[in-house]
């Protein structure tokens, strides 16, 4: 009979480990796969091994500690209690029977708790490793003068050493109280509970322990108070510190001695030595903790709030900017006037070239519906980069044209996976550049793609995307779909390297199981040079690498100088760890963008580059993954020409400034300079990038600009720029604007347009057209110690399938406002309006050049002069019919 219990408890757990091997193994194997492909099967065995350790080192130790009480609790003797099951009728259970189930059912719940156990405490694998690697920041906390390193990498760690042991005890305490109760030395009876003198030994023991373990929890709560949640600042306050500081370590001190004389009472049958300590440290827990602190805050701290959490307030500034590296950010003063000149405008010439007058929303629409081709290709959104083209350094948008697998228009397993592998190509448009139809000027354009510059696209198919699935197979014998022609359709066969060679039976049976298809076994087209493409989603396949790293949500694609498309996405390493420092949410008080990654669109390679090596917890990355992590300086040089500042991170940050560019306490309580992200049109500003010169600067660069307002008004406070370009990447300056001067911020300007009576009728007419007016971004542009606003305006027909056209841009100078064609006439107007140009032929050969540029305007505002005559907008006709013979008389000169 022992033998056969013996065999029970083999076989259960034997099939239970069977069951959770079978389902973690084709894992297992399918991911070191992926990770080989990628030459990073060193990142994949450097955490396996770790969670094998630990799941094996926890897993034994738990299963030992647990099945040593479930032993201990089969092996005492003791008299069963009967238990009432009925008031009415007693009925005393076969113990004996269920003596001979319960022993080894025990034994089997031990080892499969033990196992879940070590197999959870296995997920803190990153505690482990960047505790062994850990290092100093160079920063104490002001109240245990304990290095910032404690707080990141070994507070973590203790944190879940003592999870786990509580964990572990109360399971423990629950199968052997288990084991007691189904045995019947547990009982209740006429609301008492009865327990055998040996069992309450057992049991004290580890409810002793568990006490014990609490203590070692308020001992890591001393530390803990530093990230307490206040209305006034995150971190410990006065009252934190003169109240719960102290009663926390009076606590540690009575809640150990609890716990031993728990154990002590239970062997000596003292109930008031066992529960008289735990109701004193409850009672001190209430009062001292809960309640004295209260009346602390209430009666004393609330009264004189600044005087007492001043030098709290001081540690919440201080470690608020180190957390989101706000202390680097440069102040520098913009002294705002308007006396723009016409040699002013040809100095920034480059900078008024490239404002952006397409939004990434209109430009979308007018990509998918000027540009997709096909129903089954798609734009998921609109890139914002800079390139040298030409010779000249201008801005531009981007969209990859990928392959929707939603709008396939049959779909079957062939076509999803074998057939239609990629999408193909991108469109390129400056971001200035209008049709004389509204529309944007395409400089790259076209299935494949056609270049009208010297970018030359030489490999456009996009196998890894934003919208790619999760698998296709490549390389077989059927011919994949590459792009449609009038003609007919091409077809091609994957060249790269990418993906895992379908070489063996072994590797089909896998990723049947894995994909769950047996199409891998059964399709006769898959050939052993076969390649499967997964992990596509560009943003799962670098999360899959590294899955310590909080990725942007907008990667962006690039064309390098040989043609290749590649992916940039922006890696962040966070933390919420630092004490005092803000929390952003739950998770982050703690933010570097400290990571660039670049992925091929077509082989699918994936490479880190470190872009801010100051950071530490990359530092400890960077340590634990030697070879996961490079320089950025190994990046191609053409590619690191399109690494940009992000704009999440700088929306963050600016979120943080506006608050925390205030350094002195007082002023910081009383909220005097407070700051805003400004909005209008219930929409808020976002950060835009754009090719400027910034003042005291030589050259025009690519960065990201931000406005801000004072709190609660709308004119302008400061301006936060971030540069893009090397070699003054991720320098951060904010200029600020006199106080003592009215400088109009985005709302006022807003205002200022609707209130303008032409400006306004105009809208109010296209609008009964039966189009919908859609008013783009308001940019703030400055431009040497001036602001310029523009506001592009597009129509489009108010059914979905309007073709959003640019139709006017408005610009906003000083006082005045106007609105034109284009930017250049918009320009010219509102100059004229100054007196700052002498001549027209000033502002022509200024902004416009050539008599060629001058007859393409003629030929504009003919057709615009018809169209409006069509329409019988007749004082629009006298208008345009006005502008064509002023261009045709500086033609003429």
């Amino acid at each position: 009979m022992k033998r056969n219990r013996t065999f029970v408890i083999f076989a259960v757990s034997l099939f239970f480990l069977f069951i959770l091997g079978n389902v973690t193994i084709i894992d297992l194997y399918t991911n070191w796969l992926f990770f080989n492909e990628l030459n990073y099967s060193g990142v994949f065995t450097k955490i396996l091994s770790t969670k094998i350790i630990l799941a094996t080192l926890f897993s034994l130790f738990s299963i030992a500690f647990i099945l040593i009480n479930v032993i201990t609790a089969n092996r005492s003797n003791f008299s069963p209690i009967n238990l009432i099951l009925n008031e009415q009728a007693k009925i005393s259970l076969n113990i004996e029977m269920l003596n001979k189930w319960v022993k080894p059912l025990s034994l089997i719940l031990g080892i499969i708790s033990g196992l879940f156990i070590g197999i959870g405490v296995s997920s803190i694998w990153q505690e482990v490793l960047t505790f062994q690697n850990r290092i100093n920041v160079g920063i104490s906390d002001p109240i245990f003068s304990k290095d910032i390193g404690f707080y990141l990498f070994e507070l973590p760690l203790f944190e879940s050493i003592k999870g786990f042991s509580g964990f572990l005890i109360t399971a423990t305490l629950f199968i052997v109280s288990l084991n007691y109760l189904l045995r019947g030395g547990i009982a209740s009876r006429e609301k008492n509970i009865l327990i055998d003198k040996k069992i309450k030994k057992h049991l004290g023991i580890l409810a002793g322990l568990l006490i014990i373990n609490t203590a070692i929890g308020f001992y890591l709560d001393q530390y803990n108070l530093l990230f307490s949640k206040h209305s006034i600042i995150f971190g410990a306050g006065y009252a934190d510190i003169h109240a719960r500081f102290f009663i926390l370590r009076l606590l540690i001190v009575l809640t150990l001695l609890s716990g031993v004389l728990l154990i002590l009472g239970v062997f000596k049958g003292s109930w008031k030595m066992a529960f008289l300590p735990l109701g004193l440290t409850a009672i001190v827990y209430a009062v001292g903790f809960m309640i004295y602190p209260a009346l602390l805050q209430n009666l004393k701290v609330t009264p004189n709030e600044l005087v007492l959490e001043k030098e709290f307030i001081e540690h919440h500034i201080k470690f608020t900017r180190f957390g989101y590296d706000l202390e680097r950010i440069e102040v520098r003063p913009f002294d705002v006037s308007y006396n723009l000149t016409a040699e002013d405008i040809e100095k920034n010439n480059a900078t008024i070239k490239n404002i952006r007058l397409w939004d990434d929303a209109p430009l979308l629409r007018t990509n998918s519906q000027l540009q997709q081709i096909r129903t089954y290709y798609k734009f998921n959104d609109v890139d914002n980069d800079r390139y040298n083209i030409d010779g000249q350094y201008m801005q531009i948008m981007l969209s990859p044209r990928e392959l929707s697998y939603d709008d396939l228009p049959s779909k079957s397993w062939i076509n999803e996976k074998i057939v239609f592998t990629h999408g193909i190509g991108i469109t390129m448009s400056p971001v200035s550049r209008i049709s004389r139809e509204g529309l944007p000027e395409f400089i790259v354009k076209d299935i494949p793609p056609v270049s009208s510059v010297d970018i030359k696209i030489t490999r456009p198919e996009i196998y890894f995307g934003e919208l790619s699935s999760d698998y296709v197979i490549v390389k077989t014998k059927v011919p994949e779909f590459d792009y449609p022609t009038s003609e007919g359709n091409i077809h091609t066969s994957y060249e790269g390297s990418g993906g895992v060679e379908i070489s063996s039976f072994l590797k089909k049976s896998v990723f049947a199981m894995k994909f769950n298809t047996a199409k891998f076994i059964l399709s006769s087209d898959i050939t052993p040079k076969s390649r499967v493409l997964y992990n596509r989603n560009i943003i799962d396949r670098v999360r899959r690498i590294a899955p310590f790293l909080l990725y942007d949500s907008d990667p962006y694609i690039v064309v390098s100088e040989d043609g290749k498309l590649f992916w940039i996405v922006d890696a962040y390493t966070i933390s919420n760890r630092v004490p005092y420092s803000k929390p952003l949410n739950k998770n982050i008080n703690y933010m570097r963008n400290s990571v660039k990654v670049l992925v091929d669109s077509y082989n699918g390679s994936v490479k880190f580059y470190v872009s801010d090596p100051e950071d530490v917890i990359i530092k400890v990355y960077s340590a634990i993954f030697p070879e996961l992590f490079k320089p950025m300086s190994e990046i191609q040089d053409d590619l690191r020409k399109h690494v940009r500042y992000p704009k999440g991170f700088l929306q963050v940050q600016a979120t943080m400034y506006s608050t925390f560019h205030m350094t002195d306490p007082k002023v910081f309580y009383n909220k005097e300079d407070l700051w805003e992200i400004p909005a209008y049109s219930d929409k808020t500003i976002e950060p835009y990038y754009t090719i400027m010169k910034l003042p005291e600067e030589k050259k025009e660069e690519y960065i990201l600009l931000l406005p801000y307002t004072p709190s609660k008004r709308d004119n302008l406070a400061a301006w936060l720029s971030a540069r893009c370009d090397e070699p003054e990447y991720g320098k951060l300056i904010v200029y600020t604007f006199p106080r003592d001067r009215l400088v109009f911020g985005p709302r006022q300007i807003d205002a200022r347009i609707d209130q303008d009576s032409y400006i306004s009728q105009q809208l109010t007419l296209w609008g009964q057209r039966g189009s919908q007016v859609i008013r783009g971004s308001l940019l703030v542009i400055p431009i040497e110690s001036s602001l310029l606003y523009v506001q592009p305006l597009y129509l489009a027909a108010e059914d979905k399938g309007g073709l959003p056209e640019m139709r006017r841009v408005i610009l906003a100078y000083e006082n005045n406002v106007v609105m034109e064609e284009n930017l250049e006439l918009g320009l010219q107007r509102l100059f004229e309006r100054r007196g700052a140009f002498s001549t027209r032929e000033k502002v022509t050969e200024d902004i416009r050049g050539s008599i060629n540029e001058l007859a393409k305007e003629a030929m504009r505002t003919f057709e615009r002069a018809n169209e409006l005559l069509r329409q019988g907008d007749w004082t629009g006709y006298g208008e345009q019919i006005k502008k064509l013979g002023q261009i045709l008389r500086k033609m003429s000169k």
